[in-house]
């Protein structure tokens, strides 16, 4: 990085969307104070996919970071807060039919234990509840379609997510952008010159203008122009364990009664849809695998679904490319977005990976001296991440309780697993302690210990109701009478989630 009197250190973001705009507001916050020049050059032919719009807590995080409150964003991009997400119908294990899978916050370690207490024991074949829904306030705001923000009289921070109209968060980003400093120019992209050493050195357009920089972050969508079509960089495939590689997507009018505060994942036939509300219409689009059915026939189980054969609602088809590329840095182009790697929408990972991609690779380029020093173990680290977040991702379809079809069939029959999934299924399934596992594993950093245990124990992976033993006296540790009214009572600190909005919305306007 050079300094204040030199020429400016020159980044160039080639694609906005909303994973190139965070990755430039993200840069021009934290190098504010030192000699960079950041442009986002966008083409004014290609729009923004916005198949993502639900986050994970993280994204807050992203916000606070920029010091942005929710009151300045979420009603212009038609916002609406996430506690977690319902499973409905992967699993047909009765009792197990759907699941809450929540966003743990500090006040649950009153109650979580006891969900992993009675986790642990009914895998040993005791009849304990364990059904994850009981046991966290996120599963009752939720249920109750409350709103994360708790009243000033309950100290305690609640994690959450959102849902989000993406191609108006990537609007509202460019907009934040520009008041840090960040230059933005539309052009369409026809070469890409390299230099000796294999970098790039210039961006030509169409028009013949050439664009040079230091540094260039591709975020071109799947597409990847610099890093894959230009760099070579290979894109490794996740298609031998996850299915999934198409969508098709059609909205419906929001529910003028009711706002749901959380995203509900149906599993259909051959993959699952999920239902994401906004302030203004609710997302709806089915995740299936073409090698199990056409799009015409996915299409259609989604018009049923919905309840909207006879509709003439548009429907739009997206093509997914799962995977991750074998290097996200390489010389001197960082990769983010979709055009680093793609894990289908299910656990809503997609900006999480990009904020934790460019975060880590701003750290790295400064404790390698803004040279590529740094580069081999950053590559590690993000590959690593992603294939993390995999088998997270893999372990939804390997262990549903769901066989009606050829494809939840071979999803569960499907052993192409890694060597730490492998593990976790074995410690699961033979009754061992998953904590220890996890904690050996180093993989809480991905996904917590609470994560696994709702997910395996949410569909009911424990022996049948006929094979569980009645507990005996001192296995009988918690009163869940009790759980039940401290969550009761700490729900009522909180609001009806539309009117909160509708609250934000007027705040917003005036």
């Amino acid at each position: 990085m050079k300094n204040a009197d030199s020429k400016p250190f020159k980044i160039i973001v080639l694609g906005g969307g909303t994973a190139g705009w965070m990755a430039a507001n993200l840069m021009a916050k934290r190098w504010a104070d030192r000699n960079v020049e950041i442009t986002v050059l966008e083409s004014p032919d290609i729009g923004i996919v916005g198949v993502g719009e639900g986050s994970t807590p993280q994204l807050k995080a992203f916000f606070n970071q920029l010091g942005i409150a929710e009151a300045d964003w979420m009603a212009k991009c038609n916002a609406t807060y996430k506690n977690g997400i319902s499973f409905v119908g992967w699993s047909h294990r009765p009792g197990y039919e759907g699941y809450f899978h929540p966003f743990p916050s500090p006040i649950d370690s009153h109650t979580a234990p006891a969900f992993y207490y009675n986790s642990h024991y009914r895998r040993q074949g005791f009849d304990l509840d364990a059904n994850p829904g009981r046991y966290f306030l996120s599963a009752h705001l939720a249920k109750n379609r409350l709103a994360p923000i708790p009243s000033r009289n309950f100290p305690f921070d609640i994690a959450y997510g959102y849902h989000f109209d993406a191609y108006l968060v990537g609007a509202f980003l460019r907009e934040h952008a520009k008041t840090l400093g960040v230059h933005y120019a539309q052009a369409n992209i026809a070469d890409i010159r390299l230099g000796d050493d294999g970098g790039v050195t210039h961006l030509i357009s169409d028009d013949g203008q050439e664009v040079a920089a230091d540094f260039f972050v591709d975020s071109t969508g799947f597409r990847s122009l610099i890093l894959q079509q230009s760099l070579g960089v290979k894109f490794c495939s996740f298609s031998d364990n996850l299915f999934n590689d198409a969508a098709v997507v059609m909205p419906t009018p929001a529910n003028p009664d009711r706002m749901n505060s959380q995203t509900i994942s149906t599993a259909l036939k051959n993959g699952w849809i999920w239902d994401i509300p906004l302030t203004n219409r609710t997302g709806n689009g089915y995740v299936y695998s073409s090698g199990y059915c056409s799009s015409e026939e996915a299409e259609r189980e989604m018009r049923e679904h919905l309840g909207l054969l006879d509709s003439d609602v548009d429907a739009r088809h997206l093509k997914m490319k799962v995977g991750q590329v074998e290097k996200h840095w390489h010389k001197n182009c960082l990769a983010v977005g979709l055009s680093q790697g793609f894990i289908e929408p299910l656990e809503a990972t997609a900006l999480h990976l990009v904020q934790a991609t460019v975060e880590n690779f701003m750290t790295a380029f400064e404790e390698g001296g803004f040279t590529d020093k740094k580069q081999g173990d950053f590559n590690q680290d993000i590959s690593a991440r992603f294939e993390g977040v995999r088998d997270y991702i893999v372990c939804h379809y390997r262990t549903s309780l769901r066989s009606d079809t050829l494809y939840w069939r071979d999803n569960a029959a499907n052993n192409k697993l890694s060597e730490s999934l492998h593990r976790i299924l074995k410690c699961w399934f033979s009754r061992g302690d998953m904590k220890q596992e996890i904690k050996d594993q180093g993989i809480s950093r991905y996904y917590a210990l609470t994560s696994w245990l709702c997910l395996l124990g949410g569909y009911g992976n424990y022996p049948e109701r006929e094979k569980l033993s009645p507990p005996p006296q001192d296995l009988q540790r918690f009163d869940l009478a009790v759980i039940d009214d401290f969550i009761t009572r700490c729900g009522m600190n909180f609001r009806d989630h539309k009117k909160l909005l509708a609250e934000q919305e007027t705040e917003a306007r005036a």
